[in-house]
């Protein structure tokens, strides 16, 4: 069974695949925050921006197979044009995500992101993993494609995931009233330290999902 907030068609918003077509199906729940505001402040993720409770949200919903979800996802695709595109996302989609699911979504011919806070071990058979390190949280995931920090997080310094094998390094600033402040921060981090790139939530910007 998997539980899933919602599910559908956008534009990537953020990080190296940002304007691409993709499917967005994201998992109910989390392993940092329960999602409930009351609980914010004491949670290991405080920043998250995203409601990932429930499954009422947009084409969301309870599917009791892997073959049904991705005839889901597949069907959100339609008639949308590229190479088939689908990133999991949540809360955080490794509580649910497995090797079947994996195997079915290839099946359909999509290729596969995932958007983890890191700290489960990933299955193998993902396309495209994007780590998002939240704090002083332990990480399991230490390699993929994509490391995208959110910044600033005192207990998240850039330099603690430096050595780690991933392809690219994203900083993307800190949504919320400092919002201004954080990103002149990333600017200057980004200039100063090559490795890294900016990723800004384009998706905010152009009012989109």
């Amino acid at each position: 069974m998997y539980s899933v907030k919602e599910t559908f068609l956008t534009l990537q918003g953020e990080g190296f695949h940002a304007g691409r077509v993709a499917v967005f199906c994201r998992f109910a729940g989390c392993n940092l925050w329960n999602g409930r505001e009351e609980d914010r402040l004491s949670a290991d993720c405080t920043f998250c921006d995203t409601d990932f409770v429930g499954t009422d949200g947009i084409d969301g919903g309870k599917f009791a197979s892997a073959d049904r979800l991705a005839s889901h996802i597949a069907k959100i695709w339609g008639r949308a044009q590229g190479r088939r595109f689908v990133v999991f996302t949540g809360g955080e989609p490794l509580l649910q995500l497995d090797a079947l699911l994996l195997h079915a979504m290839h099946d359909r011919q999509f290729e596969i992101a995932v958007e983890s806070n890191g700290t489960i071990a990933p299955p193998a058979g993902i396309d495209w993993l994007t780590v998002s390190p939240k704090a002083a949280m332990h990480l399991r995931a230490l390699s993929g494609q994509e490391l995208k920090l959110v910044f600033p997080q005192a207990a998240a310094l850039p330099q603690r995931f430096e050595h780690l094998a991933f392809e690219h390094f994203f900083l993307q600033p800190m949504d919320g009233p400092s919002v201004r402040e954080h990103t002149c921060a990333a600017v200057q981090f980004c200039l100063a330290n090559p490795q890294w790139r900016l990723s800004v939530q384009m998706h905010k910007f152009i009012g989109i999902s």
